[in-house]
């Protein structure tokens, strides 16, 4: 038997409606609401009756391909929002040749896709998973990995031909790339501001120009 709980009976919606989109097949639909939702909410504001609402999806289907419940279901969600993520990065850091210039880019990005979302849609990963944190190993390894995939193509980036920048620094740096964005975006969001971003994406800049040949 399944039990319920207060997230599962949450009446209030989010201010903008996670509508499935048309053509999808019902666990992708599934999937996309419950990571938007809990980008918006976090894990613990977001009920299974909420996503299964959303996906327009019956709480039947949800537990049939998520069996393991909103843990698993969470799961899925980080790993979705890892992979949109990266796709927008790796198109950001393509448009770019300098890799300084990349990040500035992708903190632009950032702070157009907060601004879109008034303020309320940060990162999908962690917000997932902050909310889990020692209680959902599950959560924390695909959230590890989703960070270790972006830091590998910030690393790709700046170690592609002509940038002169040795590899184990090119991996620390990309390293901090992604742990600063992080932080710029929370505090973006935070302070309804994209100042923490802009300042980020050019100090970081800098950064990766002192180390280029």
């Amino acid at each position: 038997m399944k039990t319920t709980t207060a997230q599962d009976e949450t009446a209030a919606p989010p201010r903008r409606a996670a509508a499935p989109a048309h053509g999808l097949s019902t666990r992708e639909r599934i999937v996309r609401s419950a990571s938007l939702l809990m980008q918006r909410q976090g894990y613990d504001g977001t009920g299974i009756k909420q996503i299964s609402r959303e996906a327009e999806a019956t709480l039947g289907s949800v537990y049939h391909f998520f069996p393991g419940g909103k843990q698993e279901l969470a799961v899925a969600a980080v790993q979705h929002g890892d992979q949109e993520f990266a796709d927008a990065l790796r198109e950001v850091l393509a448009g770019e040749d300098d890799p300084g210039v990349a990040i500035i880019a992708c903190c632009r990005m950032l702070a157009d896709g907060l601004r879109a979302s008034d303020w309320i849609e940060g990162c999908p990963v962690t917000a997932t998973a902050l909310g889990t944190a020692g209680r959902a190993p599950d959560i924390q390894q695909a959230a590890a990995e989703a960070f270790a995939r972006w830091q590998d193509l910030v690393f790709d980036k700046l170690r592609q031909p002509g940038t002169g920048i040795a590899e184990d620094d090119a991996r620390d740096l990309a390293c901090t790339v992604i742990s600063t964005l992080e932080g710029a975006e929370l505090a973006a969001q935070v302070s309804r501001d994209d100042q923490p971003l802009r300042a980020a994406g050019k100090h970081l800049s800098r950064l990766i120009g002192s180390y280029r040949a």
